[in-house]
């Protein structure tokens, strides 16, 4: 399974580990993922998801539903 957040779709990114002596070795950012019960009121029942931490505030706002459909994801799957 591939390592990415299943309603923002965020994945790793390149960067460089720089040492004191400004040596660049190249280095992956892993996002910060999680894996998270959310209740889906729709479907009255838990759905479990890998989000990211800034998927799981913005789900707070926004609502599974709404991301969900801007993610273009069936929860019915999940």
């Amino acid at each position: 399974m591939a390592r990415h957040c299943e309603l923002t779709g965020k994945t790793a990114n390149n960067a460089f580990s720089i040492s004191h002596s400004h040596r660049r070795t190249k280095r992956l950012q892993e996002a910060n993922l999680q894996e998270k019960r959310v209740w889906w009121p729709q479907g009255k029942r838990w759905v479990k998801l890998r989000l990211s931490t800034k998927a799981i505030k913005t789900l707070q706002t926004k609502g599974l539903d709404a991301m969900a459909k801007e993610a273009g994801i069936n929860l019915n799957k999940y």
